[in-house]
């Protein structure tokens, strides 16, 4: 967490306050969130730059700046960035590692409760060599089932890990692979190269219903997730099997399984309904 909804929410609410900001002041409070740049050069290179763009590449929030620098923030689990007029809560305020001070009087927050995402600042190249490394976007038009179809073809790790691999697909994490897999009625341990065509189709297009549909509901909010504001977001309600375990299968009326059995992490599936 955040995932592709969580980190789509925060850029689109981003580019609506912040865009055409310009950045007056730079305090770092905890450095270590920083990567690819010192405290002091983040400040002598983003001091007067005005944010001329946000948007999201993967799991990971950017700014396009004047200088043609660009903020990579990577939120993780805990991160977010806020835009705040005045002192920010108590609550917030305590895991602020940076704010930017903008023009209009407001300040632009990375806060991280437990400090394990990151705030880059690259140049232009540095940038495309950073993404050419990240998979297809899932919500691309070039996202079809063909295309899903060779990445798990042969592949003998589980489906929903395959989901999870941001080289082969980005922005997929934890709650929306089990729930994809929920949706196409695939076993999310099934062995990737294991899924038939149809299955694939199902997949693909549980993949992109569910994105999409937690993008209006601005995202899943379980403990850490705030939007731009610090709102939080309502996809909760319509989770069909992550975080419920031993409850009934909304499909089948079957009991839940809870296992730990792929990758280590928690995955909740249906074992009637998912073959």
């Amino acid at each position: 967490m955040p995932e592709l909804p969580e980190t789509e929410t925060i850029a689109r609410d981003l580019q609506r306050e912040v865009r055409g900001r310009t950045i007056e002041s730079v305090f770092v409070r905890k450095d270590d969130v920083l990567r690819e740049v010192t405290a002091r050069t983040l400040a002598d290179r983003a001091v007067a730059a005005t944010i001329v763009r946000s948007w999201r590449r993967a799991k990971l929030i950017v700014l396009d700046l004047s200088s043609g620098d660009r903020l990579v923030v990577q939120p993780r689990f805990t991160g977010a960035l806020l835009v705040w007029r005045g002192p920010l809560p108590e609550r917030e305020a305590t895991y602020s590692t940076l704010h930017f001070g903008l023009d209009d009087g407001r300040d632009l927050h990375y806060r991280d409760i437990r400090r394990l995402g990151t705030v880059a600042l690259m140049p232009p190249a540095r940038f495309t060599e950073y993404s050419a490394g990240l998979g297809i976007e899932p919500l691309d038009p070039a996202f079809t089932g063909a295309h899903l179809s060779v990445l798990l073809r042969g592949s003998r790790q589980a489906v929903k890990k395959v989901l999870m691999d941001q080289r082969r697909i980005v922005g997929i994490g934890n709650i929306y692979a089990s729930e994809a897999c929920w949706r196409a009625g695939v076993d999310p341990s099934r062995a990737a190269g294991r899924v038939s065509d149809r299955e694939v189709s199902a997949l693909r297009d549980g993949i992109i219903s569910v994105l999409t549909e937690s993008i209006a509901a601005r995202g899943t909010s379980f403990r850490d997730y705030r939007d731009a504001s610090g709102g939080r977001g309502d996809f909760e309600r319509s989770l069909a099997v992550y975080g419920r375990g031993g409850e009934a299968c909304l499909r089948c009326g079957a009991r839940l399984v809870e296992t730990h059995a792929i990758d280590g992490r928690t995955t909740v599936l249906c074992a009637y309904c998912q073959r």
